[in-house]
């Protein structure tokens, strides 16, 4: 996807500003900024869920996701990313095999493929073993790795996950990194927003730093610059 010419608002307010981004398949991508560099928004942008009041997401079709999807494509579109967001949004009455089953069960699947599809997913995390255990039995980091089985159910080609390791120890958020180094070996892209330089440092993907408002820098292969 091509994020072409964006400009983010509130209001009157300008957050983000021309911002222009290629995201090529299967790349691992770390969005990195101080708190306030509006990542989240951006993020926000790439699955409907914040409209720029200019520019537009260009699509590997080239069709742009702003003005040109139909109804029926832009759920195609969604259905094909996979969203980890920070406070997991997990029904904590329910086990850790019904919250990844209940995000297949809304997009209407048979009970056939749900029964197939959210075993692979949790064996991916780890977590078959722990599939009865209700959510809050769950450490944190078993948390976040239901949250991201519950976003890879669907096998989507793009992953995006909004501040990764924000209250993990460091042994747990190198166990969730090594998890996303297999799914972006898999051929599935990912894109991180984070202020974790430990992580960023560890992994030296690309690096795309905001500040003030538009793009500071975007290197491969990189380490996380921001003083």
């Amino acid at each position: 996807m091509r994020i072409d010419n964006i400009t983010l608002s509130f209001g009157n307010k300008i957050v983000l500003k021309n911002i222009n981004l290629e995201i090529k398949p299967w790349e691992f991508i770390f969005f990195i900024g101080y708190s306030g560099s509006w990542k989240t928004s951006l993020i926000r942008s790439l699955i409907w869920d914040f409209k720029p009041s200019s520019g537009d997401i260009i699509l590997d079709n080239n069709l742009s996701l702003y003005h040109s999807l139909t109804e029926e494509s832009l759920l195609n579109y969604r259905r094909g990313i996979g969203v980890i967001f920070q406070d997991y949004k997990l029904l904590e009455s329910k086990k850790v095999y019904e919250n990844v089953a209940f995000a297949m069960e809304v997009c209407g699947y048979s009970d056939e493929i749900i029964r197939k599809k959210v075993p692979e997913a949790l064996e991916k995390v780890w977590l078959l073993i722990k599939k009865e255990k209700f959510i809050y039995e769950l450490s944190w980091g078993e948390k976040q790795r239901v949250a991201i089985a519950r976003a890879l159910v669907h096998d989507p080609q793009i992953i995006i996950w909004d501040e990764p390791t924000w209250n993990l120890d460091p042994e747990t958020a190198k166990e969730i990194m090594d998890i996303f180094l297999d799914i972006n070996s898999d051929w599935k892209t990912v894109i991180m927003a984070t202020h974790d330089e430990n992580i960023v440092n560890r992994l030296k993907k690309r690096v795309v730093a905001f500040e003030n408002k538009e793009v500071l820098s975007d290197v491969q292969n990189w380490t996380y610059i921001l003083k």
